[in-house]
């Protein structure tokens, strides 16, 4: 049968699944099993005959929405805990890849405008970061603790409020893909702009060294998380902008999963983030060297479990 063929007999009823699967907690639970065996069938014939077609992603697609569905109240066992995050999250990365590498574009290119910013106006970073953070900097500077600020709180204080501000600053990141990938992209211009103007700015001083190496200490997590984030509020933003062959409803309900597993997998990167900030940012005594193996070590991580790791995820289960 051609693929045309195939299409025409079958797009009516793929249409009323995919009501089905929108009004499924309303239904019957034999009625959307039957759906999904159905489905299922098609999903088949269609990766038999049709294997690279556009059609058979959107027939996986609709049938994953409708397993789902099926498996919602299914008890889940402790393990879960430990497989969200070896496999479900690194999946879900891979699936978003095109997302993190304009996540990752989008701050790359707002933190040369930082750079630019300030190299031109040396009081850019007074607009940017407020007078009085920058006034409290000079003076630690004069008094020989460019990196004073690190250590203004005490450690257990300081853990608890910058680790829950960078979790809501993550959570806000993704809900911003709400107003289209415009709003994600705002944020991400943000801090981007934030941290170009803020290197810069030490540069300036003449303290670019110290400054990277107390910044990226804990920064190397952190910033790679937020913009991971940006990830997850562009995948919900896309759903709402770019359904595709699905209803606009489901297409957004589909990128908030999508975006929230992913930003939820940040949380402990945050707080190991926080953890590093508030107990050894401060301790700019110590050797460049062991810093330096910190920042290696945490940048390692990143690779290694947002790229890497989905990529293995992904090609693993395929050939499985």
């Amino acid at each position: 049968m051609k693929e045309v063929q195939f299409i025409r007999r079958n797009i009516e009823k793929w249409r009323s699944y995919e009501g089905v699967a929108e009004a499924a907690r309303t239904l019957q639970a034999d009625v959307v099993a039957d759906a999904y065996i159905d489905l299922t069938s098609d999903l088949s014939f269609a990766q038999t005959h049709y294997p690279q077609s556009r059609i058979t992603l959107y027939l996986n697609n609709l049938a994953s929405a409708l397993h789902n569905e099926i498996y919602r109240n299914k008890r889940e066992r402790w393990s879960r805990l430990v497989t969200m995050w070896t496999q479900e999250v690194p999946l879900t990365m891979w699936q978003s890849r095109r997302f993190l590498a304009w996540s990752a574009l989008v701050f790359a290119v707002s933190v040369v405008v930082g750079i630019v910013s300030q190299w031109l106006d040396a009081d850019f970073c007074r607009l940017i970061m407020g007078n009085g953070y920058v006034e409290m900097t000079l003076d630690n500077i004069a008094r020989g603790e460019p990196m004073g600020v690190y250590g203004s709180q005490p450690a257990d204080a300081m853990f608890a409020g910058i680790t829950m501000n960078n979790i809501y600053v993550s959570f806000l990141v993704f809900a911003a893909g709400l107003l289209t990938p415009l709003g994600t992209g705002y944020l991400l211009m943000q801090n981007g702009i934030m941290l170009g103007s803020f290197q810069t700015f030490f540069l300036q001083q003449g303290l670019l060294g110290e400054s990277m190496l107390a910044v990226w200490l804990h920064g190397t997590l952190e910033i790679s998380a937020i913009i991971v984030a940006g990830a997850a509020g562009m995948a919900l933003g896309s759903g709402l902008l770019f359904p595709g062959t699905y209803s606009r409803a489901y297409a957004l309900r589909r990128g908030a999963r999508q975006g929230l597993k992913i930003v939820v997998g940040t949380v402990p990167i945050f707080c190991v983030a926080g953890f590093i900030e508030s107990f050894m940012t401060r301790h700019t005594e110590w050797p460049d060297t062991l810093r330096l193996m910190v920042i290696g070590l945490s940048l390692a991580f990143v690779i290694g479990y947002y790229i890497v790791l989905p990529y293995k995820r992904h090609h693993g289960i395929r050939e499985t």
